[in-house]
């Protein structure tokens, strides 16, 4: 069994991912401690973009209006 990295949990049915440019997987039990992990954070709210987010200039945004009301303009939410 394999051991959770976030909770902990040995669990026989955990899975592992492959992050790019690391060499080693993360070994999670559940797809919510994955995000809880892995997920980007919202340069503004702070909440786990885990649908499609907005990037600019290196920051993480869970949608276009949390990117404007930092000052980034010209985003626009994927529909």
């Amino acid at each position: 069994m394999s051991r959770c990295e976030v909770c902990e949990n040995e669990y026989d049915k955990a899975f592992q991912i492959m992050m790019p440019e690391e060499t080693q997987a993360h070994t999670f039990d559940s797809f919510e401690c994955a995000v809880h992990a892995l997920a980007p954070t919202c340069a503004h709210c702070g909440c786990k973009i885990i649908g499609h987010g907005v990037e600019s200039g290196g920051g993480y945004y869970c949608c276009a209006n949390c990117a404007n009301l930092v000052g980034v303009a010209g985003l626009r939410d994927r529909m």
